[in-house]
């Protein structure tokens, strides 16, 4: 994809970088550092900045399921009001990841207009992928972290002290339970379905497009007797979950060619999305618009650039999931 190259921009056709022998392989993220109540070291030591409202901003994508997870987050811990937000336009042009006006990055940086800004902004002679989400340090100019897996853990605790919300995604006691759910949504899910729209071969394909469905039979078959993947209790497991099932029959049913079956074909995956859905105000973090445009103006996949109108859905519809116990959410 367009990235960078010792801090120079170079353009470049989405995930092009990301291919070997006909198959993707997401690049890692290169930012990890951790925000905490008090700048204490994080998780494995990690250099961490101190939890202050107004500081922070995370600069996203209403297209991209790694900046929803962030979204999701933000919404359900009550930090609208705490970290601010950019929103990049959906389609990812030659400059990458673009905002429709400049945005505000704090006092120790211009206005960027570009995504790629702010790693450079960073690090001068940074190369890789330029990437959302980014949690960004508005007061000294840097990013403090773009991997979504880290910033969602952050905001679960860092700004509880400041919130007063103690809503707990990652619950000690269900950790080992969330992190075999994580391994498997990742792995099959997650990027399962940008292995298979990504894929210049066709046992590329085969192999990734037939592991998500084995996926989505095993999750559907996991609920029809538990409400959520841990159980009762609904954790960050289910909403890194929720943001391809979101996606799936609006784009990467079609885009990616995941098409053996439709999330609507799925009787309790279809009911547990509609529910994930409804919870408080995740709706809001959700633009198919915005998904359907970003997907379908990847020219290599799609090179007439053609968006359907379709498909028609309603993730407001009624769900069952109240035949099954619940516990909501665990709190610290």
């Amino acid at each position: 994809m367009p990235a960078l190259v010792n801090g120079e921009w170079v353009k470049g056709d989405v995930a092009a970088s990301e291919m070997k022998g006909g198959a993707f392989h997401r690049e890692a993220t290169h930012f990890h550092n951790w925000i905490t109540p008090d700048g204490a070291p994080g998780p494995s030591r990690q250099p961490s900045f101190p939890a202050e409202p107004g500081r922070y901003q995370l600069f996203v994508s209403y297209l991209c399921p790694w900046a929803s997870r962030t979204l999701i987050f933000r919404t359900l811990k009550g930090l609208r009001d705490i970290i601010r937000i950019s929103i990049a336009e959906p389609a990812i042009g030659e400059n990458g990841w673009t905002f429709a006006e400049p945005q505000d990055a704090g006092p120790e940086a211009p206005p960027i207009r570009y995504l790629h800004q702010l790693y450079t902004a960073s690090q001068p002679n940074y190369t890789g992928k330029v990437s959302v989400p980014v949690l960004w340090d508005r007061r000294e100019g840097r990013i403090v972290n773009n991997e979504s897996a880290d910033i969602i853990r952050i905001l679960n605790t860092a700004f509880n002290h400041i919130t007063g919300d103690h809503q707990d995604f990652y619950p000690e006691h269900l950790r080992p339970e969330i992190d075999g759910w994580n391994e498997l949504i990742y792995n099959n899910v997650n990027n399962g379905v940008y292995r298979a729209g990504f894929a210049k071969s066709q046992a590329a394909y085969d192999e990734a497009a037939s592991g998500v469905f084995r996926a989505f039979n095993r999750i559907e078959a996991h609920l029809a007797d538990h409400r959520y993947l841990a159980g009762p209790y609904i954790t960050e497991a289910d909403w890194r979950l929720f943001v391809t099932l979101v996606r799936f029959d609006a784009a990467y049913h079609g885009v990616f060619k995941c098409n053996i079956r439709r999330m609507a074909d799925y009787h309790n995956l279809s009911n547990y999305l509609r529910e994930l859905y409804q919870w408080q105000d995740v709706r809001a973090t959700v633009k198919i618009d915005h998904i359907k445009a970003g997907y379908y103006s990847i020219a290599h996949i799609n090179p007439t650039l053609i968006v359907p109108l379709g498909p028609d859905q309603n993730f407001d519809a009624p769900h069952d999931r109240e035949r099954l116990l619940a516990k909501g959410i665990f709190k610290s």
